[in-house]
């Protein structure tokens, strides 16, 4: 008579594992979709900033601050998703219980994570397009289809390094203090990256220092994209990845060692 180990560990098949990413994916968007205090600022902030500077004072700010500000602002607002949706809600979730839950359950061990970097890449990308149809149809922006996909491409990709920079913040900081902490990165990197001024007005300290932050890498890509790069276009990608690589390596050490 054959009996049943009951102590073996049931497999899932191919497609039930790769079922349980989409549905923890699905699930995760849903849930941010339906945050009003989360989506509305993420998706409006950047918008904003480019009505004001890169169509009202369009004019006063040069021939080509269009396309100069949809790059920057299009980097700006691809950076939230990815600090607050790791960075905020991951330090609420360690604290509240939900992450140890989520562990306890049967499912892939990488399919949460997944999930809320599937949640950041969707708002990127729909970031992106908002400010591509404010650049296109509302400031007159020349933008050809070559541009829109590439612009496209680095923008929603370019979400990945915040993601990794997200998760790292939410394993050093407790939920009450994670706001505070990612605006502390995410505001002060944005201004010494140049997304708010250009570079080349501010001073040299600030220009010497600003290949340090992932965003100035991001934003010389964008431009790029919209066809205002200075080239090192492969440089600047290298160094995105190997930003993402390792805030993902020192933030999977921090919670396996502490949760």
């Amino acid at each position: 008579m054959n009996m049943i180990d009951s102590t073996s560990s049931p497999v899932m098949t191919a497609g039930r594992l790769f079922n349980a990413y989409v549905q923890e994916a699905r699930a995760e968007c849903l849930r941010y979709l339906r945050t009003p205090s989360f989506l509305l600022p993420t998706l409006l902030f950047s918008p904003v900033f480019y009505i004001m500077f890169g169509i009202v004072l369009a004019k006063a700010n040069g021939p080509e601050a269009t396309r100069y500000l949809l790059a920057s602002y299009g980097t700006f607002g691809v950076m939230a998703p990815g600090l607050f949706g790791f960075g905020v809600s991951l330090a609420l979730e360690r604290d509240s219980g939900l992450l140890t839950l989520k562990r306890a359950m049967p499912m892939p061990p990488g399919a949460y994570l997944v999930g809320k970097m599937c949640m950041a890449l969707l708002v990127a990308a729909i970031v992106s397009t908002i400010l591509l149809v404010l650049a296109i149809f509302v400031a007159g922006a020349d933008m050809t289809p070559t541009r829109v996909a590439t612009f496209y491409l680095v923008e929603i990709l370019g979400a990945l390094p915040f993601c990794g920079l997200g998760l790292l913040l939410s394993t050093l900081v407790k939920g009450q203090g994670a706001p505070g902490a990612v605006n502390l990165v995410y505001l002060p990197m944005a201004f010494l990256s140049g997304l708010w001024f250009p570079l080349s007005v501010m001073p040299g300290f600030i220009q010497a220092i600003a290949p340090i932050w992932p965003a100035y890498h991001l934003d010389q890509l964008a431009l790029s994209a919209v066809g205002l790069g200075q080239g090192g276009v492969a440089l600047h990608a290298l160094v995105l990845v190997g930003f993402t690589a390792v805030f993902l390596t020192l933030a999977a050490r921090r919670l396996r060692r502490h949760g």
